[in-house]
């Protein structure tokens, strides 16, 4: 959800640069990432002045993966180097040690002084005094030693891509593909004959409550994006809610428009929908087992079934207690079922891998390195699942394809969130357990539950 930018420090070098960025597909639409090498002619900027002139061109690269760049390849003149180094960097923000190449920009290795946020507002303002709009600067960590480094710039460099079919156009298609999915998922009968589909067109009206339940949790989860991606200055892409067979949908894939600022932002952002999305089902999934059927018999399911998540087990035993036994039929209200899908959904957003919301959660709780392991992990773990499960499959497939990142780089890094913020992150993180998780006790009678 960003301006697709990756800023992988790895394979930074005096004079040369080396292009070791995976190539994100994000909530962003995947682009090509060229690269480029400095002359033979060009210099690290931190050579010997008497060597080359103010007018020399120190640095280059290519653009950043998901950013279009005008004409030929920016260089920055040795000049600002030396003012950036002189003048906007300092003893009282970020003391510069040395300087290399790195992308279409500069990065500054050397010493942070005071805390992070204070020293980028001040870096910030230093660099619009003294040339504008012109450059951005980034305060991220290196992986190579967990120490701070700067990155500066051109803004130019830093255009988003443009596609060549409006996205207003594709995410309606593939919004109605959803709705069809989401219809269709609700009619068993049409399910195990998807050809009849044509014969019996008026059936999907059948499945127009439980769609319109799953909906309303989806809606919930985007609502929840929007309302703080506004309150934080975030600009959101038009969603592109992404159709299923097995569950209707497998939510929805929102770019970000601008660079996130800091990790507490991002977080925020991130855990906005799922908590939304959660705490919606959850009240849904409650009703559900609290309210009889509208029509005296709901529908019949084997008990069993509640073994496939622990939060749904657990309140189903809470609230039905010895009703809920192995090996017994069992009535309820279609409601559960919906709710349960619309939980199901908002759980597999928040699993913490590549650009998922979990994904972004990870990232903003315990940093860079820290989520690209995780990741790395919750895919292997995934790709175990998808040999039992055709939903863990298609799952799989669609984060390694479109979402496995890299997370585009924030303005400023290093700072942690507020501890109030990552509790909302670490719950985020937990449910997706709680509902992804079998329930592993068996349902027998003189356990603890609720009567209402």
């Amino acid at each position: 959800m960003g301006s697709t930018l990756q800023m992988n420090l790895r394979g930074c070098r005096r004079n040369k640069w080396k292009n070791d960025i995976v190539q994100p597909v994000n909530e962003d639409i995947p682009s090509s990432v060229q690269s480029a090498e400095i002359s033979d002619g060009d210099v690290a900027a931190d050579s010997d002045p008497k060597e080359k002139d103010d007018s020399t061109e120190v640095a280059s690269g290519s653009p950043f993966p998901g950013i279009k760049q005008l004409g030929e390849p920016i260089r920055i003149p040795k000049s600002t180097i030396d003012i950036l180094k002189d003048q906007v960097f300092g003893f009282d923000t970020f003391f510069v040690t040395s300087q290399e190449p790195y992308e279409s920009g500069v990065l500054f290795k050397g010493n942070l002084r005071g805390q992070a946020g204070k020293s980028y507002e001040k870096i910030t303002k230093r660099i619009q005094d003294r040339f504008g709009d012109q450059y951005k600067v980034f305060l991220l960590i290196n992986p190579e030693d967990d120490k701070p480094v700067a990155v500066v710039v051109p803004r130019r460099t830093l255009q988003p891509e443009s596609t060549t079919v409006p996205e207003w156009f594709a995410a309606g298609v593939f919004g109605l593909v959803t709705v069809f999915t989401l219809l269709l998922r609700n009619v068993p009968a049409l399910q195990s004959n998807l050809l009849s589909i044509f014969d019996n067109i008026g059936l999907l009206t059948d499945g127009l409550p439980g769609a319109l339940v799953t909906a309303l949790i989806l809606g919930a989860h985007e609502i929840g994006h929007i309302l703080i991606a506004g309150d934080i200055g975030v600009k959101l892409g038009v969603p592109y809610f992404v159709p299923s067979w097995q569950i209707g949908s497998f939510g929805a894939i929102t770019r970000i428009v601008n660079i996130v600022p800091n990790r507490e932002k991002l977080l925020r952002l991130a855990a906005a929908g799922p908590l939304a999305g959660f705490s919606l089902g959850i009240l849904l999934l409650l009703a559900g087992f609290i309210l009889p059927p509208t029509d005296g018999i709901g529908i019949i399911i084997n008990p069993d079934i509640f073994h496939e998540s622990f939060l749904a087990g657990g309140i189903a035993k809470l609230i039905l207690g010895d009703v809920l036994k192995e090996g017994s039929q069992l009535s309820v209200n279609p409601l559960v079922i919906w709710a349960w899908a619309g939980l199901l959904i908002n759980a597999i957003n928040s699993i913490p891998a590549g650009e998922l919301d979990g994904g972004r959660i990870s990232f903003a709780l315990w940093g860079r390195k820290t989520s690209t392991r995780i990741t790395s992990v919750a895919l292997a773990l995934l790709g175990i699942s998808s040999l039992f499960n055709d939903v863990a499959f298609y799952w799989v497939a669609l984060i390694f394809f479109l979402q496995r990142g890299p997370i585009a780089p924030l303005s400023e890094e290093i700072t942690d969130p507020e501890d109030k913020y990552k509790a909302l992150g670490v719950a985020v993180l937990l449910l997706c357990l709680l509902v992804c998780l079998p329930y592993p006790f068996p349902f027998t009678p003189g356990e603890l539950n609720v009567d209402f």
